[in-house]
């Protein structure tokens, strides 16, 4: 599972115990992108920050990769999206990885991506 920057953001409120377990239980791999979206927010708190890196040096965090790039500019070609967001959904059809987040719609369109929104379980 490919864990998308809006779950990993929202992991880190006190109130989502329930989703940290999720992901730990599912071992955290995540998108470059999702790197620089989280660590790289210019408002971050130091604990917030602090509590990233911890996160990101315990996942599996995987790179650009010339797949990554060729499934991203396919699905721009396809429909406008963020740069980001066909990253990340270009990262988990490359490793054919499902898409954990809570923006189902803005990925529900593309064709032979999983997707599985934790909130629908945990809610």
């Amino acid at each position: 599972m490919l864990i998308d920057s809006n779950i990993i953001i929202y992991a880190t409120k006190p109130e989502q115990s329930a989703l940290r377990q999720f992901i730990a239980q599912h071992a955290p791999v995540v998108s470059a992108i999702s790197y620089v979206e989280v660590l790289g927010y210019y408002r971050l708190s130091e604990q917030e920050r602090q509590y990233f890196e911890v996160f990101f040096a315990t996942a599996s965090v995987l790179d650009l990769s010339q797949g990554v790039l060729e499934h991203a500019v396919k699905l721009r070609q396809l429909r406008k999206m963020t740069l980001g967001d066909a990253l990340i959904a270009g990262t988990a059809l490359a490793h054919s990885l499902t898409l954990v987040t809570r923006n189902t719609k803005d990925f529900a369109w593309i064709p032979g991506l999983s997707i599985l929104n934790p909130f629908h379980d945990l809610e």
